[in-house]
């Protein structure tokens, strides 16, 4: 009889009780999950314009709820234009719209046609709009594609139909999903006129790029740059808000389901006072019994973990599909996924098996045996 077999073993007499504890397990871990998840799913998503542009790093409102809701201004561009160390700082207008079921969230740039070039797109097809052109769009090479919309035909938007009059690339997936207007008539339909979202700005060479988004903050408080995705919490309230409650989420998860098992531990002490003495009578030393605590813990951890995982893949499918959501939560389940996962199921278990262990661990063979 091996040591493994044994904790397979304890765990599968109490098959009710470590079964409920591994169900108590999984809901932690699928709390844990599935708040990851849409945060991470939500920062990505919200966060992907800012990779559309050809940028060093890129300005908006600090402290706004919604990075699409970042509210500047031309004049505000003009000023960060002259910063010591900018080249060249291109303003776009951001909105997003739903065009249908399967694209209902698409996000709608509006830009200056002599901003193109600079902010990173490549026009494959057709040619650029024209910087009052109302009734003219780009579309996106993928968005195209999804649509299956070609040069010469038109798309209906809510400031009514635009006709596509070139196709363009900017080597993003999120910027290839989008539609770009002429910035000057989306102003005027948005009703913002002057307005702008965010602004991509460009470093002389040589220059240091952390040391010119100083300055641009600097110039005024209520502009914050982003230079990377890890910063992206800076801009975005909301996003800080959600990180915050995922973290607290996590601890509060990790300390009910690490009392939940040590509740199930002290009770399986209890009633295995002469096993215990038994193991100690023969020779078991302290560290082989901790161990045999903690490898059943662990076993019931390790259940735990993999039907956590499956009833968040569930809960996430679910949350996806609401209309609040819908467009918005693009789960990926990737191996930091599974990892989260082991970790919590194991600290829930290891934090939940110590003291039980340590009890056992100590229990005198003589004392233990004579208890009935």
């Amino acid at each position: 009889m091996s040591f493994l077999w044994l904790v397979g073993h304890n765990v599968w007499v109490k098959k009710v009780r470590s079964g409920l504890t591994a169900v108590a397990i999984a809901i932690g871990v699928m709390t844990v999950l599935a708040l990851g998840i849409v945060t991470e799913s939500i920062r990505t998503t919200a966060a992907g314009v800012l990779e559309v542009g050809s940028a060093d790093f890129t300005v908006a409102q600090r402290n706004v709820s919604d990075i699409l809701q970042s509210s500047l201004s031309e004049v505000q561009l003009g000023r960060v234009g002259a910063v010591p160390g900018v080249a060249s700082a291109v303003g776009v207008l951001l909105d997003t719209e739903r065009l249908d079921a399967a694209h209902p969230l698409v996000v709608e740039i509006g830009i200056q046609p002599a901003d193109l070039t600079p902010f990173g797109v490549r026009i494959v097809a057709g040619r650029p709009y024209g910087a009052t052109a109302d009734g003219e769009i780009l579309l996106g090479s993928r968005l195209a594609q999804d649509l299956d919309v070609r040069l010469g035909q038109r798309v209906t938007l809510a400031g009514g139909e635009k006709i596509v009059v070139g196709i363009y690339a900017t080597g993003n997936v999120f910027g290839d999903s989008a539609v770009m207007l002429p910035l000057v008539p989306f102003q005027a339909w948005e009703r913002q006129p002057g307005g702008l979202s965010l602004l991509f700005v460009k470093v002389t060479p040589g220059s240091d790029v952390a040391a010119v988004e100083q300055r641009v903050h600097d110039s005024s408080p209520v502009l914050v740059g982003i230079r990377n995705l890890l910063e992206f919490g800076r801009a975005n309230r909301d996003y800080q808000l959600i990180t915050a409650a995922d973290r607290a989420a996590t601890i509060v998860a990790i300390t009910i389901g690490a009392i939940i098992v040590m509740n199930t531990m002290l009770l399986s002490l209890v009633e295995r006072y002469r096993e215990f003495g038994l193991l100690r009578a023969v020779g078991w030393s302290r560290r082989r019994v901790v161990a045999l605590v903690l490898g059943e813990s662990l076993t019931m951890g390790v259940a735990g973990a993999a039907l956590g995982v499956g009833m968040a893949y569930v809960v996430v499918r679910i949350l996806s599909r609401l209309p609040d959501l819908e467009g918005i939560l693009r789960p990926t389940y990737d191996a930091g996924v599974f990892a989260r996962a082991l970790l919590t199921a194991a600290a829930v278990a290891i934090l939940g098996a110590v003291y039980p262990a340590t009890r056992a661990a100590r229990l005198a063979p003589i004392e233990a045996l004579r208890r009935e």
